[in-house]
């Protein structure tokens, strides 16, 4: 039987995962983490805390699977990601719209700006990496492209990888001054 914080979490993050959060009850919870409500509060504190806590799991295991040194590697990783996780669209832009319903909109909000800040700084990076430089409007691109990718894999599938590493190439090209 699952009792540990870790073990509750990543018995939840499934549930929230195909349900949403805000739909999702603390029965379906605890059957899935097969725990008591009892013991999902002492680990957990609330229902926040476990929404807070599979977001931050989920950010966690996101960034340590999906590392890259260009764009075209992170949407492999991406590509991967979906392949593994299925294609849902993005979960924190999920929570993020279920934040209110849930009565936890600034603390879910301060998880998904932290996803949100290491996404774009990890795209940055890899713009620095790929062109030399810093390019804000370049890195803002990439990343509209990369949320793009995985909102609509929900629909498209892996096509929708196939085409943002299309798009993807297009503005990198538009960004590198030597390809004139």
């Amino acid at each position: 039987m699952s009792t540990t914080r870790t073990d509750i979490v990543a018995s939840c993050e499934p549930i929230f995962d195909r349900n949403g959060f805000a739909a999702t009850g603390m029965d379906a919870l605890t059957k899935a983490a097969n725990v008591s409500s009892r013991t999902l509060y002492k680990h957990l504190g609330s229902k926040t805390g476990l929404t807070i806590a599979v977001l931050e799991a989920r950010m966690e295991r996101f960034f340590s699977t999906c590392t890259a040194s260009t764009f075209d590697e992170l949407l492999t990783g991406l590509e991967r990601w979906i392949e593994a996780e299925g294609a849902r669209g993005c979960l924190f832009l999920r929570a993020q719209g279920e934040a209110d319903a849930l009565g936890a909109g600034a603390e879910v909000s301060t998880v998904i700006a932290e996803y949100r800040r290491r996404l774009r700084e990890l795209i940055a990076h890899l713009v620095v990496i790929e062109l030399g430089r810093e390019d804000d409007t370049l890195s803002d691109e990439l990343l509209i492209i990369f949320e793009g990718a995985t909102s609509t894999a929900s629909y498209l599938g892996l096509r929708a990888i196939t085409a943002a590493r299309s798009a993807a190439g297009a503005v990198l090209t538009k960004g590198d001054p030597c390809t004139c």
